[in-house]
């Protein structure tokens, strides 16, 4: 248990870290005079949460802990939202949020869910019969990986190659013939290893749940809507949550849900006001930005397979990756962790993703209609922008990150983020959060 403890704290201090690294760079190359920063501080500490605009319709999204992950796809994409707040039903009606409330489901969870799907059902396919691969027809059935107790990765290998194998014995892939090889069987399946892994046993019934205990990539930290919003910008830009709900005292519900996207349309409302007329007029130089150096910043190749594309976003944490070409990186297009809807949702192009490259895939979806729309080109701005037109471009576009272009090649210079723009606004006073925040940050990393 004292080694669990010891991991558990060792992953805090290197989260924490990193949030500490980030925050003092930015507030090193901003350069704003500190009496505006601390007027502006002082300016946000006395807005509450409260009175943030409620999210569109004015009721927050959740999706029960049981949802089918293919089912919670359909729902995030329907809602044109990017995540959403999981409830856990034997407790809906608990007035503590951390009973209430497992986590927060996101794109994000769902590709390192299916990426590692795909990979236990290629290794499964690479049997030679169902009986080599564990069982029988049927073996697994309806019970599914909740019955089975299935909550990681390594749980799930022996289900995934037994509800494979039931799938191969059962008809499914019977006149495919099987691969000697995880790549070659995925391959021979076509269309059905789509049907493999949303329609058979376990990952039919793999839930929204149980990724959260496999995956924990959102973290679920609420604020109080007596909480001001100083302790938002805080956590939607130091430490880089891309959400933050927001509940009353008492009522665990949750009242409202603050997005980074959102944060920065209220900033791109504030023009007009002296504070933000001021900042958005500098150039974003003389704000430090970007705050990555153009080695820093994690791009994809418009040759290379989508596959790693959303392998690169998963490793490094980030949700969108510049797609590049050629040796001087040329900025052609952005993929991003919202793209998964569509290979999801597109059986024909799910089937074939393991060869489809970025190119290709970004293809696809521009000729999908604005449903599944990526932008592409993406959106670009240069080193001598100010730090008006990037809010603007990312606000009236609906996007999360502009691509710093340089020269006349388009050529990659830097990227500039949603928490990059709240963070040129905000600094942590001493000990801000130990005196005011409310809720502890150890207590839900720890979780």
């Amino acid at each position: 248990m004292a080694e669990s403890e010891s991991h558990v704290d060792k992953e805090i201090r290197s989260a924490v870290s990193s949030c500490e690294a980030y925050f003092e760079k930015v507030q090193s190359r901003k350069n704003l005079p500190k009496s505006l920063q601390d007027t502006l501080n002082s300016a946000f500490a006395g807005i509450p949460v409260s009175s943030f605009p409620q999210v569109p319709g004015g009721r927050v999204i959740e999706i029960p802990a049981e949802t089918s992950v293919s089912e919670a796809v359909k729902i995030l994409s329907d809602s044109k939202i990017l995540s959403a707040p999981v409830v856990n039903k034997d407790h809906e009606t608990s007035l503590d949020w951390k009973e209430r409330y497992l986590g927060i489901i996101d794109y994000s969870s769902i590709i390192l869910w299916v990426l590692e799907s795909a990979e236990l059902a290629a290794i499964a396919l690479s049997a030679t019969s169902a009986t080599a691969a564990g069982v029988g027809a049927g073996a697994v059935g309806a019970l599914g990986v909740a019955a089975l107790g299935v909550t990681g990765p390594v749980a799930a290998a022996g289900l995934a190659a037994a509800a494979v194998g039931a799938a191969v014995a059962g008809g499914v892939a019977a006149d495919r013939g099987v691969g000697k090889d995880a790549a070659t069987a995925a391959d021979n399946l076509g269309k059905d290893f789509y049907q493999v892994i949303l329609q058979e046993e376990p990952f039919r019934s793999t839930t929204v749940g149980t990724i959260l205990k496999s995956f924990r990539y959102a973290p679920f930290l609420p604020v109080s809507t007596e909480s001001s919003m100083l302790s938002v910008l805080l956590l939607l830009s130091k430490y880089r949550l891309r959400n933050v709900p927001v509940i009353k005292p008492g009522e665990p519900d949750i009242k409202n849900y603050i997005t980074q996207s959102a944060v920065v349309h209220g900033l791109e409302g504030c023009k007009g006001r002296d504070w933000f007329d001021h900042i958005s007029a500098l150039p974003i130089s003389d704000l430090g930005l970007p705050f990555m150096s153009p080695n820093e910043v994690i791009s994809i190749d418009s040759e290379e397979l989508i596959l790693e594309a959303f392998k690169r976003m998963r490793d490094n944490n980030i949700g969108g990756l510049p797609v590049v070409e050629g040796p001087n990186k040329k900025v052609v297009g952005n993929i991003s962790m919202r793209d998964i809807r569509y290979l999801l949702l597109q059986p024909e192009v799910f089937s074939n993703f393991r060869h489809l490259n970025v190119r290709s895939f970004a293809a696809k979806i521009a000729t999908a209609g604005e449903e599944y729309g990526l932008s592409s080109p993406a959106i670009t701005c240069r080193p001598d922008s100010t730090l008006g037109s990037v809010i603007n471009s990312l606000a009236s576009r609906s996007v999360h990150r502009v691509y710093v272009a340089d020269g006349d090649e388009n050529e990659l210079y830097g990227v500039i983020t949603l928490r990059d723009v709240i963070s040129c606004f905000v600094s942590e006073p001493p000990n801000y959060f130990e005196n005011c925040l409310g809720f502890s940050v150890k207590e839900v990393l720890n979780r």
